[in-house]
Parts: C-alpha cells; sequence; structure tokens
C-alpha cells in the first residue's frame, strides 16, 4: 500500500526543480538523495523518479529529479502526488499520531455506539487536519482535534466522535 509523502505544488526556476508541499514527518528521509520515490500523475499513471536535491524554501521544499531536466518537464508534473510504500514508514512512536493510511476506512461513531460513517481520508488544511467521512452518502469534514476526535482505535476500526451541534448536518 502507498501513502502520499508530497505534493507537487509547481515548477521553480528554469532548469526542472519543483516546489513539493511536504506531507510526512520525516523529509530528510523520504527526500534524501538517492531516494526513489512514485509520483501519481494528474491523469492517474505513475512514474518513479529519483531525488538529485532537495533543500528548503519558503515553508515547502525544492527537489531536484535525476528524471526531470527542465521547465518544460516539471511543468508536467504539476499536482502529482508522491508515494512512499507504508511497509518503510517507521513507526510513529507516539499513541497519539497516526499515519493517514492508518485512518482511512475506519469506521466512525458517537461515544454511545451510533454509526455515524466511515474515514474516507485525511485531509491537510492550512487551518489544521480534518477528517473526511462519508456520512449517509455525502461528504462531511470533521475537524482532527480530540475534542471533537477523542478516541481514535486503530486496532479496533474505529474513531469515537463528540460533535457539536450542527457539525453532522441535520440528523
Amino acid at each position: 500500500m502507498d501513502v502520499v509523502v508530497g505534493r507537487i505544488a509547481k515548477a521553480h526556476g528554469i532548469r526542472g526543480e519543483l516546489a513539493v508541499d511536504v506531507r510526512t514527518d520525516s523529509p530528510q528521509e523520504r527526500f534524501a538523495i538517492g531516494a526513489v520515490v512514485t509520483t501519481k500523475l494528474r491523469d492517474g499513471s505513475t512514474r518513479e523518479l529519483t531525488i538529485a536535491a532537495a533543500r528548503e524554501h519558503s515553508g515547502r521544499l525544492l527537489v531536484r529529479f535525476e528524471e526531470v531536466l527542465t521547465r518544460d518537464v516539471a511543468e508536467t508534473l504539476r499536482g502529482a502526488l508522491l508515494l512512499a510504500d507504508t511497509a518503510t514508514l517507521p513507526p510513529t512512536g507516539d499513541p497519539d499520531e497516526f499515519y493517514d493510511h492508518e485512518l482511512a476506512g475506519l469506521r466512525a461513531e458517537l461515544a454511545d455506539g451510533t454509526a455515524v460513517g466511515k474515514v474516507v481520508e485525511v485531509v491537510h488544511s492550512p487551518a489544521g487536519e480534518l477528517l473526511e467521512l462519508d456520512h449517509d452518502g455525502r461528504s462531511v469534514l470533521v475537524p482532527f482535534v480530540r475534542a471533537i476526535v477523542p478516541v481514535v482505535d486503530v486496532a479496533g476500526g474505529r474513531v469515537v466522535l463528540d460533535p457539536p451541534e450542527g457539525l453532522l448536518g441535520a440528523d
């Protein structure tokens, strides 16, 4: 299974460098020189790229890949996701930290056990993380904070919600 470790935001400069929004707690490992990442392009196709260089710049990483030598080629990668195999991820070491792939698919329920839906994905926004739930066939975004999601039970396959009134819509 693959997990997203970054997203290519845009080309940077004329030599094929790319601005990457990082989605991993270990960018020094994932974007180390010589590391190979799988790139999932906007059309759904994938391709392997090798890290030639990476450096921090304005809250992003600027990454150069061995296979991307010009800005024109870099532009074709805009919006691509950078993936890593979940088997290569180190344990988080913190019981309150989770990888996105561990949460996707978990059952969402209220404290009394009432089913609310299913976690579709974790959405990373500038304001913080959100859980996207499939709630009765519609998408609902729930702030991923302890006050609203007090229990995450990966082994039990569930998250427990304590939503404020109106968060889940008219019930």
